[in-house]
């Protein structure tokens, strides 16, 4: 009987790793780990049994244990490799690094394993073009935590094979994710352009004492943030004019050309603009307050995921197919 064992290297097991490892072993995959910092090695499965089991809790993972079952520390970089279908790779978010890493991962994989970056920041072509397997190489970015937010941004090198992005795409769909394909390469990606573009409008406003900080942040989670959970942009502007996106454009583009023509520069990153911010957030960093929040965020956000899978009738962990809104 041939083996339908499906095999993912976890390259890298803090967060992001951890959160990679979570999705693919809850969607059936083994998932095993390797990561040259030895005491963050070691305590990834523990973490990863813990998020299984709140996922359980929200009814987002049928069967958390046999999951953590799924889960291993390789015992080399080597080992992890063995028989892998997929590569997810979370190493420093340094050029160099991932040049060595992705080198040692096109040698050491079997030639038809994808090769896959989680850099938030770092195009394929920086780090794959001396690679003999470089058509195999591509970014999949998640969004932080993935195992809760499941878009995936695919982008490719000009040598990444449409096969590559093809096959990741069908993956990380099996997986539970959702993946988009980012046609060529640009800096930052779509998400972190499109969110760098609010930050900083937000900066601005906050640093020229247009707003307060607290007001700003109401804004978006108890405004835009909610329409945005299901409506995207586009989607948002076909509602808000009797004749859908050319209405909207032919009566309200006037207004955002002017706000265009004065967008936020790099200067509200800078002091004064910068400290004017931190001056105005009124909390401070502890250990308690992050930890707080950090666990806010996640009940919402699994609150929020098994909504949207019930309304959409869709097993989370399971997406097959590439209809809108599966």
């Amino acid at each position: 009987m041939a083996n339908t064992e499906r095999n993912v290297a976890i390259v890298g097991c803090g967060l992001i790793g951890r959160a990679w490892a979570t999705i693919f072993a809850r969607a059936g995959w083994n998932a095993r780990l390797t990561d040259p910092h030895v005491p963050t090695l070691k305590a990834a499965p523990r973490l990863i049994r813990d998020e299984l089991h709140a996922l359980a809790r929200h009814g987002l993972c049928d069967d958390p244990d046999g999951a953590v079952a799924r889960v291993s520390i390789a015992a080399s970089l080597q080992e992890a490799l063995l028989d892998v279908e997929f590569v997810q790779e979370n190493g420093p978010e340094i050029v160099e690094d991932k040049k060595t890493i992705f080198a040692q991962l096109d040698k050491l994989a079997p030639p038809n394993a994808l090769l896959v970056s989680s850099t938030s920041a770092i195009t394929a072509s920086r780090f794959t073009e001396a690679l003999p397997g470089r058509a195999r190489c591509l970014v999949g970015h998640p969004v932080n935590p993935p195992h809760l937010v499941p878009l995936v941004e695919l982008c490719g090198a000009p040598w990444t094979s449409p096969d590559a992005i093809d096959r990741a795409r069908t993956i990380y769909r099996e997986i539970g994710q959702v993946p988009v394909t980012i046609n060529r390469e640009i800096n930052g990606f779509v998400l972190n352009r499109l969110q760098g573009a609010l930050l900083a409008e937000a900066f601005r406003l906050v640093g020229e004492g247009y707003i307060s900080a607290e007001d700003l942040d109401h804004t978006v989670k108890d405004g835009l943030g909610l329409r945005w959970s299901f409506l995207g942009p586009f989607e948002t502007i076909e509602l808000n004019a009797p004749g859908g996106i050319p209405d909207y454009c032919a009566r309200y583009t006037g207004f955002y050309k002017e706000l265009a023509s004065a967008a936020a520069g790099p200067e509200v990153y800078q002091s004064p603009n910068v400290d004017r911010v931190i001056a105005a957030w009124p909390h401070q960093p502890t250990p308690e307050r992050i930890a707080e929040l950090t666990q806010r965020r996640n009940e919402r956000l699994a609150a929020l995921a098994a909504h949207k899978a019930k309304q959409q009738n869709v097993a989370p962990g399971r997406r097959d197919s590439d209809e809108p809104g599966a």
